[in-house]
């Protein structure tokens, strides 16, 4: 490439990206729209997330309180892992889970290497994609959710939304509160990847299995059918 070919396209990025007056922005923006959330597989939120999550390669449970939620993290990790160690974020909601009644014995702090299962608590969840949402900080490291072998999540059924759309304004509320984060992740199943002969392949980069656990007031068909509409 020639040097005034250089400078001619470098000037055309430079043209391309002047900024134009906020409201022009604004009114752009709001020209766009928004287009139509995915449809959900059934009307009821709760159900509609488990049953995308199982459709993400994900495994699912619910707990409808404080003492629930320890037994169903319990009786998971002794059935995958014959173990009740986990290392789990300093989140106070989940300092203050009454672990013992469960013999869960978590360490609170980041991930680290010999240690496969980590626990975090989201704080949203999206139907329409089966996803949950954290904030990266010293309550969630980000190496919770990226770098253990088996993943688990808690998430409140009261802070599911139905798509991505109110996921974001939901996000953009709390910020105005609390300020930002250092980080926002979306996350819809465990690690995969094409890479390897074009195969898929989970586990090769992060995560080999997610659990989501939905706490709270969930409906007690909702396990029964998600489980029925994702095919399993």
């Amino acid at each position: 490439m020639t040097n005034s070919a250089r400078s001619q396209i470098f000037a055309k990025l430079r043209q391309a990206s002047r900024g134009a007056p906020v409201d022009t922005l604004e009114r752009e923006l709001q020209a766009m729209g928004r287009a139509p959330a995915a449809a959900l597989p059934c009307p009821d939120l709760c159900t509609a997330f488990l049953a995308n999550v199982l459709k993400n390669q994900g495994s699912v449970d619910c707990a409808a309180d404080r003492s629930g939620t320890v037994q169903v993290v319990g009786q998971y990790l002794y059935q995958h892992y014959r173990s009740h160690r986990l290392v789990a974020g300093n989140d106070p909601r989940l300092a203050a889970l009454p672990w013992r009644d469960a013999g869960v014995l978590p360490r609170f702090g980041s991930v680290e290497p010999g240690e496969p299962v980590a626990l975090s608590f989201a704080r949203l969840a999206v139907a329409e994609t089966g996803s949950i949402v954290t904030w990266t900080g010293k309550a969630n490291p980000a190496a919770n959710n990226l770098l253990a072998e088996h993943h688990i999540v808690l998430v409140d059924s009261a802070d599911l939304v139905a798509n991505t759309e109110q996921a974001w304004d939901r996000i953009n509320q709390d910020m105005e509160k609390s300020g930002r984060p250092r980080g926002i992740n979306f996350i819809a199943g465990p690690s995969s990847t094409g890479d390897i002969e074009g195969q898929l392949v989970y586990g090769a980069h992060g995560p080999h299995s997610w659990h989501v656990i939905l706490t709270g007031d969930v409906p007690v068909t909702a396990l029964h059918e998600a489980r029925d509409l994702a095919g399993g």
